[in-house]
This record gives structure tokens, C-alpha cells and sequence, in this order.
């Protein structure tokens, strides 16, 4: 899609969606939140600056969730990409699964950037020039192809390389913003990709769509102990937030030389690596995507890898991923990627 030759509309950022006490001090560690039925009353508010103004503030549900919830009722499938640790190639994997899903033209794909602080998707996707238009109807999200969408705060910032210095309630703000002004119409999946962690966006996501669903959540790690180790907690995460496990995929299993095709450990997998973990946890193994230099190169120069490398075996495995993710959701997998699409 081309940028608009008009001037972009001003988004007003620090507009409360709801009306929320103002803090004399920062939330300290372990708060409950100012909007939290035990909101100065709990044993951590003791000593708090906060604790009076939260104590008086109104309590009770959002009145922004039915709002969100209508926004998103054409969405057929919510799907969250998790990892808890950082550098396992989460937002690569996030957008090769948009590619793969929108790869079936019958399929409509849309793409939510919701790490704040780190926004990569649009550089991944070839569209971080874009600018967000804003129509009657809402924001309209940046679409990479006739059926794939994108919504990201990269397109909000005056220069790319600008800094999103942010605490939690405006990052908070913004991901409602995405998910109650965006008009992302009829979907067949939307693809939320989260920063690393278990904090602020990951419940913010989960608490703004319980009312319309979360499909379910694909966790993204590397073989090795220390990568595990994270998606142990975010397993944990899922499981006390009420999100279901769609499964997990072993990222970067292996190095595949793309001249000779020899495969090399790279991260050796002391514990069994992700399979392993699968089996202990009893949740879905989704599969193994090798390393291949080319993915990178593909995200750098905004391409589909899946598109621009179809005889690499990390596109062969990429693509089982995606029909085993839609297989989860209760779809058939040559429904969801057809195999003459290979």
C-alpha cells in the first residue's frame, strides 16, 4: 500500500480510554494496579503514596471491553505468540506464521505488533514507512498484501529510530487503542505478537479479550536450558491467565548449510530441548524450525522467507507449523495450507 499524500491525523496518545486516578508516584513493584477492586486495601498498598487516591478511585469492570469485544467479533481465531525469553526469534517466527497463514488466498491475516518498546514486525514486513490513516471507522491497519494487515506503534513515531520511552499504563492505553479502534474487519486469524516476559502486555491482551476469546498461545523457544527455563514461566503464565497452549516450536533447532544442505547443533539441547519439554508439560510439540541465514536476510529486506526461499528446509518446516497450529484451532491442515501450495 502506498503512504497517504495527506498529512497523518495526530493520535492523542495520553488520552485516557477510561478515567483513571492520577498517581502522585510511580506503581511500586507487585501493585495491584490502581484500577483493581483491592486498589488500597491490599497488603502491598501499606506505605504507598498512592494508597489513598487509589482507595477512593472507582472500582469495577472496563467499560471498554464490550467495545472491544464488538470490534473484534469477525475475528475468527486470536492467536498469542509467547516466549518469556528474548532472542529466541519470536517476532521472526510471528511473522513467517502471517506469511503462511495469508499464503492461502482464502484466508484474511492480521498482524499486532504489541511490543511497545522494540517494534520490529513493520521492518520485518517491508512497511515501516508506512503511516496510520484514520478513517471514519477507526485506524486502518497497514496492509503488506490484499490479505494481510499490520498494526504497530513503528508507524506512530516521527523517525523510525525513536525511542518509546513509556511506563506501563500508556503502553497499556495504546494496546486498547489497537484492539478497540482498529478496523480489522473479517479476519480468520489475528496474530499478537508480545514483548518478552509475563508483565504489562501480556495481561493487558489477555484481560482486554476475555470477553471475545483468546484462541490460544503458541510459545517460541530455542533448544537450549536457558531459553527453556523461561517457557517454563510462560507455560505457568498461560496456564494461571486461563489461555490455552496451542503448543510450542523448537526455533533455530538446527543450522542447515544452504549450499550443501549438512545440518549443525548450534544450540545443543542438554535437556532434550523443546520436544522434551512438550512431553513433560503434556502440551502440543507444533514442530522444529531450523536456522537458516537467509531468514534473517528475508526480515531485513521486508520479503516473505516462505515466498522468496521455498526450497529451504526451514520453509518446509515453517509451513508443517502452520498447519499443525491450525489443526489445534480445529481446522484440517491442507484446509488451512493447501500442500500444492509447496
Amino acid at each position: 500500500m502506498a503512504p497517504s499524500l495527506e498529512a497523518p491525523t495526530q493520535i492523542d496518545l495520553d488520552a485516557p480510554l477510561k478515567a483513571a486516578p492520577k498517581l502522585v508516584a510511580p506503581e511500586p513493584e507487585h501493585c495491584p494496579g490502581p484500577e483493581s477492586q483491592q486498589a488500597g486495601t491490599a497488603d502491598n498498598c501499606a506505605g504507598c503514596p498512592n494508597q489513598a487516591i487509589c482507595a477512593s478511585a472507582p472500582k469495577g469492570p472496563d467499560p471498554d471491553i464490550p467495545i472491544i469485544t464488538a470490534r473484534l467479533a469477525d475475528v475468527k481465531h486470536k492467536i498469542l505468540v509467547l516466549s518469556g525469553k528474548g532472542g529466541v526469534g519470536k517476532s521472526t517466527f510471528s511473522s513467517m506464521l502471517s506469511h503462511g497463514f495469508s499464503s492461502n488466498p482464502a484466508s484474511t491475516v492480521g498482524l499486532m505488533d504489541t511490543d511497545i518498546c522494540g517494534p520490529s514486525i513493520p521492518k520485518m514486513m517491508g512497511v515501516e514507512d508506512e503511516t496510520i490513516h484514520v478513517s471514519a471507522d477507526g485506524w486502518e491497519p497497514v496492509w503488506v498484501s490484499p490479505n494481510l494487515g499490520v498494526m504497530s506503534v513503528q508507524f506512530m513515531l516521527p523517525h523510525r529510530d525513536d525511542a518509546v520511552i513509556w511506563r506501563g499504563p500508556k503502553k497499556n492505553g495504546l494496546i486498547k487503542k489497537f484492539l478497540m479502534d482498529v478496523t480489522w474487519g473479517e479476519l480468520d486469524f489475528l496474530i499478537v505478537d508480545t514483548p518478552p516476559g509475563t508483565s504489562d502486555e501480556h495481561l493487558s491482551v489477555t484481560s482486554f479479550l476475555k470477553q471475545s476469546g483468546v484462541s490460544g498461545a503458541v510459545l517460541v523457544s530455542t533448544p537450549q536450558e536457558v531459553a527453556l527455563l523461561d517457557v517454563r514461566r510462560e507455560i505457568d503464565f498461560c496456564r494461571k491467565a486461563g489461555i490455552r497452549i496451542l503448543g510450542i516450536v523448537e526455533n533455530m533447532s538446527r543450522f542447515v548449510c544452504p549450499a550443501c544442505k549438512h545440518e549443525s547443533l548450534i544450540f545443543k539441547p542438554s535437556t532434550g530441548g523443546a520436544s522434551a519439554l512438550a512431553h513433560d508439560e503434556n502440551i502440543p510439540f507444533l514442530g522444529a524450525v531450523p536456522l537458516d541465514p537467509r531468514i534473517g536476510m528475508a526480515c531485513d529486506y521486508g520479503e516473505s522467507f516462505l515466498t522468496a526461499y521455498p526450497d529451504s528446509p526451514a520453509c518446509a518446516a515453517i509451513k508443517q507449523v502452520v498447519r499443525r497450529v491450525g489443526e489445534e484451532l480445529g481446522l484440517r491442515g491442507e484446509d488451512v495450507l493447501p500442500e500444492e501450495e509447496e
